[in-house]
């Protein structure tokens, strides 16, 4: 493997960054505010793609049929048409049906192959799609698509729900000589607790690279980066993690062998991190970021069952929303993440400030502690003394806005 080289972000880029790719979003009245509720992103080629999908047995429609794109398709997409404000999920052969029709809508308005496009859909659970409104909106797409930043702005603002933010990123790095462009869009806030990844994301890239490659990297991606956050302990039904590789930068085919492989891994990784960040940042009612890192545990994956437990209690989350150095709250959880632990071996730290070693208190300043608290991210490390494994998680605090937003949902 070749050394890892730096790779740049840009501030402005989005999912049209990539070459060959252009994106756009409209309002068709899915929503009851003027927002943007229908968008996609097409590819001028065909473009190598990957997926993973929620692991709730309750899945969506939209994720059947996209399935069911990349397989037939020969794992090879031109475009996805996603729709927010309305999940079109438990809504029978009816929903599968409408999912199905969205995707051949969409085929016809860009003059593709229906095995050519993806769906996807987020919003209230329940409730099926008003398909008028929906094939109005698709006919109005092709119209709506531009490569500049306006079109992936455009997107972004297309698959938004409770969101306060926009998510999306950008990075370039040098591929055997070629430029090559990594970007991604994501939406999330609440109902976010990963089995593979809870929320939409698309991540597009100009880099040649063969098939396999890029599923096993966005799988193994995952695992550390969308699968490591939580806001609420919920997954929801209609979780879609797609990517897709246009090939036009012209570097020579990425795989495990490449000699650039390490650097492209890095900045792909970098993408779906700095994305799954911005969900946990943008929880439902959330004040502040909270990143938990375990270390010292027996393996890795014990290292990320504890550090989950940790970000995703409730009273650690209600602790860090009132500024409580309570240190209670987190071993407690460590000790129910069902891990081996050594009770006797565990030091915690709120940012830099030492609150347990050996499982015993130390002595801290309360003031210094309850400023850093109120900051904008809160870092909990953890460091069990029983092993080589680590992990880190993000989450947020939970608000008493989290409730005011979720109890009217729906209504």
């Amino acid at each position: 493997m070749g050394v890892v080289r730096l790779f740049s972000v840009e501030s402005a880029g989005g999912v049209t960054s990539p070459k060959g790719f252009s994106a756009g979003g409209l309002h068709c009245g899915l929503k009851k505010t003027s927002r943007n509720d229908l968008g996609a992103i097409v590819c001028e080629v065909p473009a190598v793609a990957a997926a993973v999908y929620t692991t709730n047995v309750f899945q969506a429609a939209p994720l059947k049929v996209t399935r069911d794109s990349i397989v037939s398709g020969g794992q090879r997409l031109r475009a996805v048409v996603v729709n927010s404000g309305n999940a079109n999920a438990c809504t029978g052969v009816q929903g599968e049906e409408d999912a199905y029709a969205m995707r051949a809508a969409a085929a016809k308005a860009f003059g593709l192959g229906e095995q050519e496009v993806a769906v996807a859909s987020t919003g209230v659970i329940g409730e099926l799609l008003p398909m008028d409104r929906v094939y109005e909106g698709i006919t109005g797409l092709p119209a709506a698509l531009d490569a500049q930043s306006e079109g992936a702005e455009q997107f972004c603002q297309a698959i938004l729900t409770t969101d306060l933010v926009k998510k999306e990123i950008c990075v370039k790095l040098d591929v055997n000589g070629r430029e090559v462009t990594i970007a991604g869009a994501a939406k999330g806030s609440g109902m976010i607790h990963p089995n593979m990844a809870t929320m939409l994301a698309f991540v597009t890239t100009d880099a040649a690279i063969n098939a396999q490659s890029l599923q096993e990297l966005l799988g193994q991606t995952t695992n550390v980066t969308f699968n490591m956050i939580t806001v609420d302990g919920d997954t929801s039904t209609n979780d879609m993690l797609l990517t897709m590789a246009s090939g036009l930068a012209g570097n020579d085919e990425l795989s495990p062998a490449h000699a650039d492989w390490d650097a492209f891994s890095a900045a792909f990784r970098h993408v779906c991190q700095t994305l799954a960040q911005m969900i946990a940042r943008d929880g439902e009612g959330a004040t502040r970021l909270v990143e938990v890192t375990v270390t010292g545990a027996v393996s890795d994956f014990s290292a990320q069952a504890i550090a989950k437990t940790v970000v995703g209690s409730s009273l650690v989350k209600s602790a860090v929303f009132g500024a409580d150095a309570n240190w209670g709250r987190i071993i407690a959880a460590v000790g129910r993440a069902g891990q081996p632990v050594n009770p006797e071996t565990v030091d915690i730290r709120l940012g830099e400030i030492v609150v347990l070693t050996g499982s015993r208190p130390i002595p801290f300043d309360e003031e210094q502690a309850l400023a850093y608290l109120q900051g904008d991210t809160v870092v909990i490390s953890v460091d069990l003394h029983h092993g080589n494994g680590t992990a880190t998680a993000w989450g947020c605090d939970l608000t008493y806005d989290y409730v005011r937003i979720n109890a009217a949902y729906r209504t």
